[in-house]
């Protein structure tokens, strides 16, 4: 089973930069002075600034991220808390095989400590999808490109030009959910024998062609989901949510809470199984006469029911609409036995 933010300090953002969900957040983080914390998707640095407010003055976070150029402005908008904050490139998948840097300017590798709090935000940021050269949204024209670690070379536009057609429409139905996915992929192939597919713009137009008219006229661009799956497959951002859920709950110390924001179903289902095993005493087939897995529940879950925001900030910040926050608490070694 194991394997994108503010109220508080509402500062100017960078770019069109809102964190989700900060005060629910905050309330079920509970971030505390000498606190140890991590933002698995630091991003920019919204949600890590204020948990950094609230664990001061000797809270401590470590901050990570695929994406080179978020770090970069992460290390600058945190800059106030240096000596609290180090901030590493890598996967919060592998959250129990990264290093560990020490507070301050002596910096040597160690086993990461048991950790009171970690918040995962999924998914594009704000600074990917405004930034036309990423390639992640079609509202810009770009290149196809996608991928959040850009040492990777995997792409988007490898994907759509060099993949079988079949493999396409997998794609755009496993990771998309897209009703259209055969059409839209014979689509491609037939239109990529004539001219390699490059951007962003050319991509939008051939879903667009596929789809029946009919069906293009719904609240959302009908090249979304298409856009969206490829942006998954590319990044394996599914398989990597399953580890990181494991590897986060592993990492906790008791009572350490685990903070999840999705934004969209095929994430939160996974959030939702994940949590569920986690936190059963038995994961036997439903029709087993006597238990035999000898599983341990390792999480209690917070949230019965996802949290969404209020309507209050989908006004303030569209983006936050489809956002769902689950939460989960490490349970204590002796409840595990009762």
């Amino acid at each position: 089973m194991c394997g994108m933010k503010t109220r508080g300090p509402q500062t100017e953002m960078s770019g069109n930069h809102i964190p989700v969900l900060v005060d629910e957040v905050v309330q079920f983080l509970q971030p505390k002075n000498h606190g140890f914390y991590v933002d698995g998707t630091v991003g920019l640095g919204g949600h890590a600034a204020v948990i950094l407010q609230k664990a001061a003055p000797n809270g401590f976070l470590l901050g990570i991220d695929l994406d080179a150029e978020a770090l970069a402005i992460a290390k600058e908008r945190l800059r106030e808390y240096k000596e609290q904050v180090t901030l590493v490139g890598g996967n919060f998948a592998h959250l129990d095989r990264l290093p560990q840097l020490h507070r301050g300017s002596e910096q040597r590798e160690t086993t990461i400590p048991q950790i009171d709090g970690i918040l995962l935000d999924l998914g594009v940021s704000s600074l990917q999808l405004d930034t036309p050269t990423r390639g992640f949204s079609f509202t810009h024209a770009g290149p196809l490109d996608m991928r959040m670690d850009t040492t990777q070379s995997l792409s988007a536009a490898h994907v759509v030009n060099h993949h079988p057609e079949a493999a396409l429409a997998t794609v755009f139905t496993q990771f998309g959910q897209e009703r259209w996915a055969k059409r839209i992929a014979r689509q491609i192939v037939r239109d990529r024998k004539h001219k390699f597919i490059s951007t962003t713009h050319q991509l939008a137009e051939i879903v667009l062609d596929a789809i029946p008219s009919k069906s293009t006229g719904g609240r959302i661009h009908p090249a979304t989901r298409v856009f969206q799956a490829l942006r998954i497959y590319i990044n394996d951002e599914l398989k990597n949510l399953h580890s990181g859920i494991c590897s986060a709950a592993s990492a906790l110390k008791p009572g350490g809470r685990l903070c999840i924001i999705s934004f969209h179903s095929l994430e939160d289902r996974i959030i939702k199984e994940q949590f569920r095993t986690l936190s059963r005493a038995c994961i036997c087939p439903p029709k087993t006469p006597i238990c035999v897995c000898q599983h341990t529940p390792t999480l209690q879950i917070l949230t019965k029911r996802p949290i969404a925001p209020t309507p209050d900030e989908i006004r303030r910040n569209p983006r936050a609409r489809s956002a769902k926050l689950r939460v989960a608490m490490k349970i204590h070694e002796s409840k595990t036995k009762d």
